[in-house]
């Protein structure tokens, strides 16, 4: 017990020192405490004199959601804007200092790529009729918008609604403009977000003057010409600054639809939308009809090119090839091509053809295909139904989903580690960290075959093989050793085509099965010339070797397999008659893409069929429409030509028996077509009526004839 009368240890300076701070945080603490509690009455009190009542509060209660949507609103876009302004990195403005001149595998040109571009006048030079014309009829109200003429889009609308038909474009040059330079003209509502974006950035970045530059002098202008100048020469043979009223009027009708308005291949069109040119002029005020009247008189005549098609698609590819091949310092460039007119020809033949006769019925817009020869030489492309309407070339840059003709990579894969065509898997019900994938009939199967799995595209099969022996790295990385350049995701669904490939990736990969298990063989460019005679590129040579990826057992295997999808898989529409084909189709989910890619000793064709907003086909799958599509396009080609085995089969040509089961096959399917058209078909008649008639047929049949008359002789005599 502590003494109270005994005097305490007297504390030390540190214990002295602490106390004076504890005591100093006690009061400071009471002192914030104090004057924050003084200042919120004071706001209380402050505060209630903004307090409203009725209509007021209901006024600011409205305006303060306001505020705080707004705000939402600005990181919402912000988020949007951001993936849009990435493309604009870069020395995006500088235009390519290539000027190349293509040859076909004949020596035939076929087009230039660059050096058109380069041919640019600027606008102050240019006559002013031609920039009313152009303004007149893209965007009258060009010098007024920030980049989106709002004015105009509900002019544009209005105008639709009333036509009950697109005859007005709500876009305007801007927005356009964004388009040509730095987006494709897949109609998604992400391209329209970014273009708009895009917009307001070229006219914060350009003045009016230089975005009307760009747009003249980077717009397609048909025949295979970008930029008025150029336009101005191939169409007329003169400068733009030397062209009529008549001549601007039809240059700039060109620029909603090149290759539809072209002159040297529709001239009557093209005069009727040079019309609907000088009556925009009047209609905008930019003109009077009197100013008008002698180019309506007197509609613009055309140099004579002939209806050239310049194969477009194959050229901008091309054209990207000789920039990755050229040396650094040569730029003005021959370039010898692998292109084959003919081909291309009935590659697009084939393709606008289906399109126009099953398009509407399969809810199909669009097409790609590509078309390699057994030596890797790239002979046609098409990337899409127009390329006026559309330079977006489907075949070189859509990254489309697979479906089931991924399934090759996977069953190559399981071919090299030991499995056979003979090799038993089960066909049931499998689960992969907690997805199940189902078979596009819905059932399942037993303990079958690899082949017969194959041929019948059965899809828990392929699954199980990944799951428990291959995994999905190998799968994978055999890919991208056959020849696939896109990147493809590492997942579990990757093994029935959830990733995105091109046309061009899969003719590729799958030319390695025509090749002999061989791959680095594929090429558009065999030379490169410049104007002096001096090659300074030849695939021959400066090409990386070729190398093997499959073994022969494997290739062997996986040929067996494939040549029997179109003779009793899943691919009947694309059997050739008297040649074998081997290939898979494929159909990915909600029929949003069908595919066939499928090979002939000759020739490897890769079809894709789908379209640009990525909705949903009519039930469309790989072996409708795309097979029909190869089929038309393979029969063709191997017309009056040396046909070459398969190799790694047992029979490389059709014999009498393989053609007698092609050909039932085929019987057969169209047997079913018909049967399903019959059962689609309403009937027109009723059940009595359709028996009283074929009543009427029986007794027709077994009445006894007519006899006679009159006599010859009488007869002859009348």
């Amino acid at each position: 017990m502590v003494d109270p009368i005994k005097p305490r240890k007297k504390r030390g300076p540190v214990a002295a020192w602490l106390l004076a701070v504890d005591a100093w945080l006690d009061s400071s603490l009471y002192e914030v405490r104090f004057k924050a509690g003084e200042f919120w009455e004071t706001a209380t009190i402050f505060s209630r004199r903004f307090r409203f009542k009725g209509w007021r509060r209901a006024l600011i209660e409205l305006l303060s959601e306001g505020f705080t949507m707004g705000a939402g609103g600005a990181v919402v876009l912000l988020a949007l804007a951001l993936p849009a302004f990435q493309v604009t990195k870069g020395d995006w403005k500088a235009q390519d200092d290539f000027a190349v001149t293509f040859l076909d595998r004949y020596g035939n040109e076929i087009g230039q790529r660059g050096i058109i571009q380069r041919d640019s006048v600027p606008v102050d030079q240019m006559p002013d009729h031609v920039i009313k014309a152009v303004l007149a009829t893209e965007d009258r109200r060009f010098f007024e918008h920030y980049g989106i003429d709002v004015f105009g889009l509900v002019r544009a609308l209005t105008e639709n609604m009333r036509a009950n038909s697109v005859v007005q474009g709500g876009s305007s040059i801007t927005q356009q403009l964004a388009k040509n330079l730095f987006l494709s003209n897949e109609r998604t509502l992400d391209r329209k977000i970014k273009e708009a974006f895009l917009s307001l950035w070229l006219e914060a970045n350009l003045s009016k003057k230089e975005i009307l530059q760009l747009y003249l002098d980077r717009s397609y202008m048909g025949g295979g010409t970008f930029g008025i100048e150029a336009a101005a020469d191939f169409y007329f043979g003169k400068s733009v600054k030397d062209l009529s009223l008549a001549e601007a009027a039809m240059l700039a009708g060109l620029f909603k639809a090149p290759t539809k308005y072209a002159p040297h291949i529709n001239l009557p069109a093209a005069r009727a939308r040079a019309n609907v040119v000088l009556n925009n002029l009047v209609d905008s005020g930019f003109m009077t009809e009197g100013q008008v009247l002698q180019a309506r008189i007197h509609p613009a005549d055309v140099v004579d090119r002939g209806e050239r098609k310049s194969p477009d698609y194959f050229l901008d590819w091309a054209f990207d090839e000789v920039k990755r091949l050229a040396p650094p310092g040569t730029h003005s460039l021959v370039a010898h091509t692998t292109f084959d007119a003919n081909l291309q020809n009935a590659a697009e033949e084939s393709l606008e053809f289906h399109l126009r006769q099953y398009g509407k019925d399969y809810h199909v817009s669009e097409g790609a295909i590509v078309v390699i020869e057994t030596n890797g030489a790239v002979r046609a492309i098409v990337g899409g139904r127009d390329y006026g309407a559309s330079q977006f070339n489907r075949a070189t840059k859509a990254l489309r989903q697979t479906g089931s003709s991924f399934k090759p990579y996977v069953y190559a894969t399981a071919m090299e580690n030991g499995f056979k065509p003979e090799s038993i898997v089960s066909g049931g019900p499998i689960s992969w960290g907690g997805w199940a994938p189902h078979n596009y009939g819905g059932g399942f199967s037993g303990n079958v075959t690899l082949l017969t799995a194959f041929v019948k595209s059965i899809n828990t099969v392929p699954v199980r093989l990944a799951k428990d022996h291959l995994g999905i790295n190998a799968i994978v990385d055999m890919a991208k050793a056959m020849g696939v350049e896109a990147p493809i995701e590492r997942f579990k669904t990757t093994v029935l085509g959830t990733s995105g490939e091109t046309v061009m990736d899969q003719a590729t990969g799958y030319s390695v099965f025509a090749q002999n298990g061989v791959v680095g063989t594929r090429h558009g460019i065999t030379q490169l010339v410049t104007h002096t005679g001096e090659v300074v590129y030849d695939f021959a040579k400066d090409a990386p070797p070729p190398h093997r990826v499959l073994s022969e057992q494997a290739l062997r295997s996986m040929n067996a397999m494939l040549t029997q999808v179109p003779v009793i898989g899943t691919a009947r529409r694309a059997a050739l008659p008297g040649i074998v084909s081997g290939g898979k189709t494929g159909t990915t989910q909600s029929y949003r893409d069908a595919w066939y890619v499928g090979f002939t000793g000759n020739y490897t064709a890769a079809v894709w069929m789908g379209n640009d907003d990525f909705s949903q086909t009519r039930n469309m799958t790989g072996g409708s429409l795309p097979a029909m599509v190869w089929q038309r396009l393979m029969a063709y080609a191997h017309q009056n030509i040396d046909l070459k085995p398969i190799p790694g089969i047992d029979h490389p040509f059709v014999d009498d028996a393989v053609a007698a089961k092609a050909e039932e096959a085929q019987k057969k399917q169209a047997e079913e077509d018909a049967a399903k058209a019959a059962a689609e078909r309403p009937p027109v008649l009723s059940s009595r009526t359709t028996q009283m008639l074929r009543e009427l047929t029986r007794l027709f049949q077994a009445a006894p004839p007519l006899a006679m008359a009159a006599e010859p002789e009488t007869l002859s005599a009348l």
